[in-house]
């Protein structure tokens, strides 16, 4: 966790190479990303791109979302949420490498 105060969290997150985060929406929040490193793909409801240094995503209340690591270099954005719940019980996850779903 990079700072946090009401209504807001902001964390720096990498994933490495052949690394995948969980499929997944919020109820309670939304993010917006900010690439620093790397060219991550980006699911984002439907649609899935790349997203590389400099570019901005921003993710709405409810929206389906994900980023995965197809390449040899971390991927590291900056995550800051915003909303009323900002904690871990928030996250659904829809689909998940690690079993936690």
């Amino acid at each position: 966790m990079l700072d946090a105060g009401p209504g807001y969290a902001v964390k720096r997150i990498r994933v490495a190479p052949g690394g995948v985060l969980s499929l997944q929406r919020h109820r309670h929040r939304a993010e917006s990303w900010t690439m620093v490193a790397g060219v991550a793909e980006v699911t984002l409801g439907s649609e899935i791109f790349a997203a590389m240094a400099g570019e901005t995503i921003e993710i709405a209340l409810g929206q389906i979302h994900r980023i995965a690591n197809r390449g040899a270099e971390d991927v590291v954005f900056i995550e800051v949420q915003m909303g009323g719940i900002l904690d871990e019980a928030d996250i659904e996850r829809l689909q998940d490498d690690y079993g936690r779903t």
